[in-house]
């Protein structure tokens, strides 16, 4: 398993509302300059941070599971099948966006948030009725390990979140000199966004180096066998991660990015 390291350098960019919302895309779409155009079914990805109060108006989504998770701040939600409603940091709000519906957005000043895209089978998904649903911080399970790590379980075992697309989602955050050790299958990828600190990433029982990573860079590594990643914080401050597993291909068409 290598582990591939994007800098910001060789992410997406973008911004709303006049330049209130910036966003950082490890995964952006065609023309935003993300040199990862895709991750199996892990369609987009974006990191947004609100300098003042900012809003996205009324716009279509299609077939696509449309998540957003919040770090810092909070994230209002209006849609046409009528939900109006706010979450704060640690929260979800996710949108099965099946046949179609329509969303609106607004974040707090000062608000840190991902949304992210996954692709189930396109021409099935669009088949099925669009749903909402939210989840607070609390409800997702919180694993605290003696060897100096946290792990929060956003998509996974236990989590309420479920998903039709193939995905595994974690929050981890690594005390200076600690690492986090994550078994990743056989065919799947196992992607990463540095949000604080950085780092080494390498494999269990191999004797290569670790590839470095730091504050703001994008990982990706994929397993070609059951393969454990060890991440470890070599710096001074908390590393924190925002890891999404996905299958590195999947059985069913992918909608085509141009």
């Amino acid at each position: 398993m290598q582990a591939l390291v994007y800098t910001p350098a060789m992410q997406g960019e973008g911004a709303f509302d006049g330049g209130k919302l910036v966003e950082q895309k490890p995964i952006g779409f065609p023309g935003e300059g993300s040199v990862v155009k895709r991750v199996g079914p892990l369609f987009y990805w974006a990191w947004g941070t609100a300098s003042e109060e900012a809003r996205i108006g009324l716009h279509p989504h299609k077939g696509f599971e449309i998540m957003t998770y919040v770090v810092d701040g909070t994230a209002f939600h209006g849609d046409t099948l009528g939900t109006n409603s706010t979450i704060g940091a640690g929260g979800v709000q996710f949108m099965q966006t099946g046949s179609g519906v329509s969303h609106q957005e607004r974040l707090s000043a000062d608000a840190e948030m991902f949304q992210i895209w996954f692709e189930p089978n396109f021409n099935e998904a669009i088949r099925r009725q669009p749903t909402y649903s939210q989840y607070e911080h609390e409800q997702f399970p919180f694993a605290q390990s003696p060897q100096g790590y946290t792990a929060k379980t956003i998509i996974g075992d236990g989590s309420p979140l479920e998903l039709v697309a193939d995905i595994g989602m974690w929050d981890v955050e690594i005390s200076s000199g600690a690492s986090y050790k994550h078994l990743v299958p056989e065919g799947y990828s196992l992607t990463a966004l540095a949000i604080r600190g950085g780092g080494v990433w390498s494999e269990s029982g191999s004797e290569k180096a670790g590839e470095t990573f730091r504050h703001r860079d994008f990982i990706v590594a994929a397993a070609r066998e059951d393969t454990e990643a060890v991440i470890e914080n070599s710096g001074g401050e908390k590393l924190r991660l925002i890891l999404i597993q996905a299958p590195t291909t999947v059985d069913y068409p992918l909608y085509p990015k141009r």
